[in-house]
């Protein structure tokens, strides 16, 4: 047994995954609202426009816990930048889900040191990258399946292949750089140390070194695989026609940018009385330890 494996892993408590999970899941959430508000441009089938801030779970995975931060964005997304809307994709957000997830946890789980900027620079694109590559495919799949129609671009070459590529590109240095790659290497670097101990937490010092052969398994390869495979299932069943749950309330829908605002303000109010909550709890213990 080597001296890494002998290494005592740090855990954290129930209240401090819930914690983690509801801040990634609000924090997201608002992030999603701002997006909403800001204008996009379209050229033919492809869609210019912030596709979203991916760097806010990212500080979460890296930070705190990958898994919590990456089911918690999600659940975000469906909370506040759907229900809220009043909309709900039924099987096409699990396509969503499982693709946005599964790159969030991934690229968490690829720094070992936060204060490494390779490994940041590495995480933010493999971020986007296995977000927007997982919906490329399956965008490409259904046209050529022939359960969705090519919308092909005058002057561009009518190739569903040479679209999904220049959105694909477009995402990744557009939104790869902007707001995945640079938001990264700027705050990760000041937050690391910084705010663990305001949530009562432990950076990530206090957690046994790994490699990134120590977590990608075949066990993880082979449960990516069919989640992937759920998730293209799902978006195929959707565009087939063959969709559940899926539902929107136009009472909602029609107030356009209130709903918005709405949402925004509920994801806000959740995310200061979590904050001050954590903060609460951090001083109480601190009182406890003091007596």
């Amino acid at each position: 047994m080597n001296a890494r494996s002998t290494m005592k892993r740090w855990e954290l408590t129930s209240q401090q995954k819930l914690m983690i999970f509801i801040l990634s899941m609000s924090l997201y959430g608002i992030s999603n609202m701002i997006t909403e508000l800001l204008p996009e441009f379209k050229v033919g089938p492809v869609e210019l426009k912030v596709e979203y801030f991916i760097f806010i779970p990212l500080l979460f995975a890296i930070l705190f816990n990958p898994l919590y931060a990456a089911l918690g964005a999600c659940v975000g997304e469906i909370i506040f930048g759907e229900l809220l809307l009043g909309q709900f994709g039924g099987l096409s957000e699990l396509e969503k889900f499982i693709e946005f997830s599964l790159a969030i946890f991934i690229a968490g789980m690829l720094v070992t040191d936060p204060r490494n900027k390779r490994q940041l620079a590495i995480a933010a694109y493999v971020s986007i990258g296995i977000d927007q590559l997982l919906g490329t495919l399956i965008d490409i799949g259904k046209v050529y399946v022939g359960i969705e129609d090519l919308e092909a671009v005058p002057g561009l070459p009518e190739s569903i292949l040479a679209i999904e590529g220049f959105s694909f590109l477009n995402a990744m240095v557009i939104s790869g750089t902007l707001f995945a790659l640079l938001p990264t290497l700027y705050l990760v670097p000041r937050l690391y140390g910084k705010v663990e101990p305001l949530l009562g937490m432990k950076p990530r010092d206090g957690r046994a070194s790994s490699s990134i052969g120590d977590f990608v398994t075949p066990r993880l390869i082979l449960l990516g695989i069919v989640l992937v495979v759920i998730a293209g299932a799902a978006e195929f069943m959707s565009e087939a026609d063959m969709n559940f749950f899926e539902w929107e309330w136009e009472f909602i829908s029609n107030m356009g940018s209130g709903a918005v605002w709405i949402s925004l303000g509920i994801a806000a109010i959740i995310f200061i009385t979590t904050l001050i909550w954590a903060l609460n709890r951090k001083a109480s213990k601190r009182k406890g330890a003091a007596i």
